[in-house]
C-alpha cells in the first residue's frame, strides 16, 4: 500500500523515534560519503550533533586508513551486508582504545547509500572478562579448601614443637624458635583469609541503600587509611535500592577505596571520587541458573593515582596478582567473587592519573506477592 504524503511524514518521524530508541550508534552514509542520518547514540559516539555530522564526510571523522572506509566501499560494490568484529576506530575525536563491532548494509531505496551500526566492544569484553573472574574465584575456592586441610594441621604441629624447643633453648636459639612461630602464624593468617573463598553458602540479599553503604565506608576511610585524601561524591539520589548484602558491599567498597588510596600515596593533589548512576540495558546470565539479570545500577570508585600497568590490567582480579611489595593479591579476587555471586560485573579502566573501578549490580524489585526479585526473575 502506498502511503499518502501525510502518512509518509508520520512514518519518517516514527522511524526516527525507533532508531533513537536503539542503544547503538547508527548512521547512514550517502554515495558521496556524507552522513545523511545519525541517531541519538551516534551523536554521542561522534561527539557532534546530527547537523554538524551532515557537514562532514565519514573519512573526516575516523582515522585515515580505517577498515570502516574499506567496508563501506565493499558494501557499495557487492550490494550485500557485511559484519566485522573488533575494528579499531580510535582517534582524538572518538577516544583512546575505541574498538567496535560493525554491521554495514546497503540501502536499496537510496542507491549508493549504506547504513553503519556500531557496537562498542567494552561491554562485551567486560562480560567475557567477568566470566574469567568468576572462574578464577572458583579456582581459589578449591585451593582454599585444600590449604585449610593439608597445611593448617601440620603448621599447628610445627608451632607446638617450636614452643617446646623454646623452653630449653639458649637466648640465641630462642630467637630462631620465635621466628618459626611468627612465620607459622603468618601462614595460618594467610590461609584463614583464603578460607573466605570456600564459603559457598547462599547470600542473604535484601534492598540496600548504596549511598548509606558508601557513606559508611567513606567514614571508615577518612578516619584511617585515607585521612589525608580528598574523597568526593557524585551521587544519583533517585537510585532504587540495590539487591545485595550490606556487609559484603561494605567489604567490596572498602577494598576498592583502600586500593585507590594506596595508588595515590602521599600525593597532595590526590582525590577519590565515589559515583552512582542508573545505566539501563545491561543483562547477564546468573551462573547455575537459567535466569538473566538486569544490571542497571553503576557504582564507581575513581582515583587520580599512578594507575594500573597494561600488563596487569587483564589479570587484575585473578588471585595472587599484586603490585604491592607486601600484598597477598587476594583483595581484588575477593571483590570479584562477591560481585560475581551477586550476579554483578566489576571492571577496571586505567590510564595514568585516571583509574576507575566500575561495579554493575541488580536493582531491588518487589513483586506483587512481596517476593524478592533481582531484576529478571532472580532468586534470593
Amino acid at each position: 500500500m502506498t502511503a499518502t504524503p501525510g502518512q509518509g511524514v508520520e512514518m519518517a518521524d516514527a522511524a526516527q523515534i525507533v532508531l533513537n530508541t536503539i542503544r547503538r550508534p547508527v548512521i547512514m552514509i550517502s554515495e558521496e560519503g556524507f552522513i545523511t542520518f545519525a541517531n541519538a547514540d551516534a551523536e554521542d559516539f561522534f561527539r557532534s550533533s546530527a547537523t554538524m555530522l551532515a557537514r562532514n564526510t565519514l573519512s573526516k571523522l575516523i582515522p585515515f586508513g580505517s577498515p570502516l572506509l574499506t567496508l563501506v566501499d565493499q558494501v557499495r560494490e557487492r550490494r550485500a551486508p557485511v559484519n566485522e568484529y573488533r575494528v579499531d576506530v580510535s582517534s582524538p575525536r572518538l577516544g583512546i582504545e575505541k574498538v567496535v563491532d560493525l554491521y554495514v548494509a546497503p540501502v536499496p531505496e537510496f542507491p549508493g547509500s549504506v547504513v553503519v551500526m556500531f557496537q562498542e566492544r567494552s561491554m562485551a569484553d567486560k562480560i567475557d572478562r567477568q566470566m574469567t573472574h568468576r572462574g578464577a574465584a572458583r579456582s581459589v575456592t578449591g585451593l582454599a579448601a585444600m590449604l585449610a586441610h593439608e597445611i593448617k594441621n601440620p603448621l599447628s604441629g610445627i608451632r607446638g614443637a617450636a614452643q617446646l624447643l623454646e623452653l630449653s633453648a639458649s637466648d640465641e636459639d630462642r630467637a630462631l624458635t620465635r621466628l618459626i612461630t611468627d612465620e607459622t602464624d603468618r601462614i595460618v593468617s594467610l590461609v584463614d583469609r583464603m578460607e573466605v573463598f570456600s564459603d559457598e553458602r547462599p547470600i542473604d540479599r535484601y534492598p540496600v541503600n548504596i549511598h548509606v553503604v558508601l557513606d559508611h565506608v567513606k567514614a571508615i576511610a577518612k578516619n584511617g587509611f585515607a585521612r589525608k585524601i580528598k574523597i568526593l561524591e557524585d551521587y544519583d539520589p533517585s537510585l532504587p535500592p540495590v539487591f545485595a548484602n550490606r556487609d559484603q558491599l561494605i567489604q567490596v567498597f572498602l577494598n576498592l577505596i583502600k586500593n585507590a588510596a594506596e595508588a595515590i600515596g602521599s600525593d597532595p593533589q590526590g582525590e577519590i571520587v565515589l559515583s552512582t548512576a542508573f545505566r539501563p540495558g545491561i543483562r547477564v546470565s546468573v551462573p547455575g541458573t537459567q535466569d538473566r539479570v538486569s544490571l542497571p545500577l553503576e557504582f564507581c570508585v575513581r582515583d587520580n593515582g599512578s594507575g594500573v600497568s597494561e600488563d596487569i590490567l587483564p589479570i587484575l582480579f585473578d588471585p595472587f596478582i599484586t603490585t604491592k611489595p607486601n600484598g597477598s593479591g587476594l583483595g581484588l579476587a575477593l571483590v570479584a567473587k562477591i560481585v560475581g555471586e551477586h550476579g554483578g560485573i566489576i571492571e577496571c579502566d586505567s590510564t595514568p592519573r585516571a583509574t576507575t573501578f566500575r561495579v554493575l549490580m541488580p536493582a531491588w524489585k518487589e513483586t506483587a506477592l512481596g517476593a524478592d526479585q533481582d531484576g529478571e526473575g532472580g532468586r534470593k
